[in-house]
């Protein structure tokens, strides 16, 4: 539906498989696993390694990424609620107050970026027997093609909003079902439709239900915001690694990847709605993201500006 230069959103939460419901952000995962299977097994290749190692590799990467960006959620942005629940860590079920399938709903990339490294850690002394930033420089191609395709799950599922703006901004997008306030009971209640997915549809179309409508806000579609500036990093660590003799500057791909991806990520931010977590206790404005993303960006400019000191002589 398009409304003025701007979008109205409305997109089910994903593929119905019968008793299960496929997510689009779960889906987004998937396709990033098997784009970072694909590129990962063509360095592989040109590297000499072997597909038992690549095999490790998507096992450690995939329970990394995961794990990582739970905790991360927990501990960056949701502690005080995790602290009182702390059944609910690990596992997709809200306990209170009554119980429900929820879902790995909190997921942050700055925690799995910290345990992706730290797994990297381990892979590059017990498996491959590589440096690390020799491991990081290569395995970052297919992170930042996988950021791509997370945030664009995101979109789908209409999760991580940007702030109100102007309905006339042509990347508005006013989304029907990412608003905290009109969640599925929330909808259903105010809508007396007792199928979420046809109330929401009815307060997209039905007149009858336009001072409802007129509640949701036109907001930046942060989302894919994000997705486009990961297109660009991608781009730049693929060129790198194909096309110069980057590769063989240990940290430094690594380093130019952190710079670029945080910097998209910190930048984004200033558009995207707070989504909790040490802000509020921290000075000079800044959300979350913001200060986790500054010590990144800080560890790519010294690698970027040491790698010429660990450059390979063969």
């Amino acid at each position: 539906m398009i409304h003025s230069l701007s979008i109205v959103w409305n997109q089910p939460e994903g593929f119905s498989l019968g008793p299960i419901t496929l997510r689009y952000y779960s889906l987004g995962f998937v396709i990033a696993f098997g784009l970072g299977w694909f590129l990962m097994k063509k360095i592989y290749d040109r590297e000499g390694e072997s597909a038992e190692k690549l095999d490790k590799l998507f096992i450690y990467t995939l329970i990394a990424t995961l794990l990582g960006a739970r905790l991360g959620h927990v501990f960056f942005y949701d502690w005080d609620y995790f602290s009182q629940h702390p059944a609910e860590i690990l596992l997709p079920f809200r306990f209170t107050p009554e119980f429900e399938f929820t879902g790995f709903a909190g997921l942050a990339s700055h925690g799995a970026a910290i345990a992706i490294i730290l797994a990297m850690y381990w892979y590059s002394k017990k498996i491959i027997h590589r440096p690390l930033l020799w491991m990081l420089d290569r395995v970052v191609i297919p992170v930042a093609s996988g950021g791509i395709f997370v945030r664009l799950g995101n979109f789908f599922n209409s999760e991580i909003l940007g702030k109100p703006t102007s309905a006339d901004l042509p990347t508005a997008v006013r989304f029907i079902r990412g608003e905290e306030t009109l969640g599925k009971n929330e909808i259903i209640a105010k809508t007396k439709i007792l199928d979420y997915n046809a109330a929401y549809d009815a307060v997209e179309h039905n007149p009858k239900f336009a001072d409802i409508l007129a509640t949701i806000p036109y907001r930046h579609p942060a989302q894919l915001y994000e997705a486009f500036g990961y297109i660009f990093v991608f781009a730049i660590v693929y060129f790198m690694y194909w096309k110069t003799d980057a590769r063989k500057k240990h940290g430094l791909i690594f380093g130019v990847f952190l710079i670029l991806l945080w910097t998209v990520r910190f930048l984004v931010e200033y558009v995207k709605e707070s989504q909790g977590g040490f802000e509020s206790v921290l000075p000079g404005g800044l959300l979350t993201g913001q200060w986790l993303s500054i010590p990144f960006i800080i560890a790519g400019i010294y690698l970027v500006f040491t790698a010429k000191n660990r450059q390979e002589t063969l």
